[in-house]
């Protein structure tokens, strides 16, 4: 086809058309798009080191060259050899072999090439040409849709979000390592973990002892839900998360929040810190020596890494965008999601909210990996819960609401339960009347990569606060358990390790004090 020398044409060879007024062309690299095709066709073994950089087509700039590619990776998805011949055929085959030039064309295009040896090379800059191309198609796109007054805002910014974030997700390659430098990396932390201590942890401490022991710490790629029905304090059990993690250890932590403000959220900090109860901190109606104990609590708080973010209806897009911002620039090494249920997905899901929600929970756990973090993620159950009767109202993996793709995807599932909220203020372990009052459990049900059990914590509810037993028993006077006696119990004591569950001695004293 004949090309114009006009300005306000635009050029029409065998390549996308392509407008010239502005005097550009796209980024584009025809000569080597050429090499890295005849290369295909001349060493069978090329295909392996391109079909891994240029993953679609379209990364060709001239059309012929795309449909050429296509026959190429067709043949080689159907295991048939690859070469000059049978890519001829397979166009012929296609019906479109003399658009892309005839046999002439195809057998020029491995004249165009003396080696193979550069193809990966090549396949680098052909599919950097295609990045810089989308980018421009992108922001012409953006950049016409503003203009047009008819858009809503909202829709413009998600989807050149979700455009952004396409481009940048197909960028990421990550290459296979070999297993002896893996071994290293492995045997290194642990050496180190070592020099720490029998107790170290190799994640972000939790500030929850028994938690910590049973978890190893959160560690960095995991996505982490803790989910439980309303009510049972999972805002508050992630808020003193992030005050342990931030204050105790340092820790840069991320709190997004899609369903409280970020002033309603550290009210409840402070009022965990100084534990003065919360209706009295919302309404500031407190004593001299309560405001004396707030300005000296609070300084804890003042120098904390914690970064509070209550954007309403979060995008998946724009959560990555803040938590790569955050990482970066100010060493955030967590991220919380309150919750889970309120973000939003701006791709095609025709109206399936699972669908939606499992598209979430997936790209989470792309982001936890992405940004080597932990990413908790805060989830609602559904009612079925509430239906059971009793002791059966603990929570279970089958109750996470609106997905199973949320069970699938997280590594670790944490299950709040309070049975106190129930009206079940005592049960019986071992022969044992233990009070449940201001007790919460956290049930570990999943465990992608260790053990399963239940925690027990102190819950404070007037202060929206959730602390270790121990802590808990030092703070308060009140809790007793009624033993009963039993040759089984009468030597009890200790701690059961894995599930957190504790025994006291009886001494001959029925009324002995435990927390639990």
């Amino acid at each position: 086809m004949a090309k114009t020398t006009k300005k306000s044409q635009p050029i029409m060879d065998n390549t996308r058309v392509i407008g010239v007024e502005v005097g550009k062309l796209p980024p584009q690299a025809v000569e080597i798009e050429e090499a890295v095709l005849g290369a295909l066709m001349l060493e069978k073994d090329a295909i392996y080191e391109v079909i891994e950089i240029l993953k679609s087509p379209d990364c060709f700039y001239k059309e012929a060259h795309s449909k050429i590619y296509k026959a190429i990776v067709d043949l080689y998805a159907n295991e048939e050899p690859i070469d000059l011949l049978t890519v001829t055929q397979e166009l012929r085959r296609k019906g479109i072999l003399e658009e892309v030039g005839g046999p002439f064309y195809i057998t020029q295009l491995t004249t165009r090439v003396l080696s193979s040896a550069h193809s990966e090379t090549h396949a680098r800059i052909i599919y950097q040409k295609y990045i810089q191309r989308e980018l421009i198609r992108v922001s012409t796109d953006i950049q016409e849709r503003a203009f047009d007054e008819s858009v809503d805002v909202e829709d413009l910014l998600n989807s050149a979000e979700q455009s952004i974030f396409d481009i940048t997700h197909g960028s990421i390659k990550v290459d296979a390592q070999k297993i002896n430098i893996l071994l290293k990396d492995v045997i290194d932390s642990m050496e180190e973990a070592a020099k720490r201590g029998k107790d170290s942890l190799t994640g972000i401490r939790s500030g929850f002892t028994r938690l910590d022991a049973l978890t190893a710490g959160w560690q960095p790629t995991d996505l982490i839900i803790v989910a439980a029905r309303p009510s049972m304090g999972k805002t508050a059990f992630v808020l003193s998360m992030a005050r342990n993690m931030a204050v105790e250890h340092g820790c840069g932590v991320a709190f997004f929040s899609l369903e409280m403000s970020k002033h309603q959220l550290v009210k409840r900090m402070i009022g965990s810190e100084t534990e003065i109860d919360l209706s009295r901190i919302r309404i500031g109606n407190l004593d001299d020596n309560e405001w004396a104990q707030l300005d000296a609590k609070i300084a804890n708080l003042v120098e904390a890494p914690v970064y509070i973010d209550d954007t309403p209806a979060l995008s998946v897009f724009e959560f990555r965008a803040k938590c790569r911002r955050l990482v970066n620039k100010e060493g955030v090494r967590i991220a919380i999601i309150d919750y889970l249920q309120l973000m939003t997905w701006t791709g095609d899901t025709r109206g399936n909210r699972e669908q939606e929600v499992s598209n979430i929970s997936r790209s989470l756990k792309a982001i936890a990996k992405e940004l080597n973090i932990p990413v908790i993620a805060l989830s609602q159950l559904n009612r079925e819960v509430e239906k059971r009767t009793g002791a059966h109202k603990r929570p279970q993996l089958s109750d996470l609401r609106d997905s199973g793709g949320i069970e699938q995807d997280a590594d670790i599932v944490a299950l709040i339960h309070r049975p106190e909220y129930y009206g079940i203020t005592e049960i019986i372990e071992n022969d044992v009347e233990i009070s449940m009052r201001g007790v919460a459990e956290i049930i570990i049900a999943k465990h992608r990569n260790g053990a399963t059990g239940d925690i027990r914590l102190a819950f404070k509810h007037q202060f929206a606060k959730f602390t270790d037993p121990d802590d808990y028993a030092l703070s308060f006077d009140g809790l007793k358990t009624t033993i009963i006696q039993s040759k089984m119990n009468e030597e009890a004591t200790g701690i059961d390790a894995e599930y957190g569950n504790t025994s006291f001695p009886t001494g001959g004293n029925n009324d002995a004090q435990a927390p639990f």
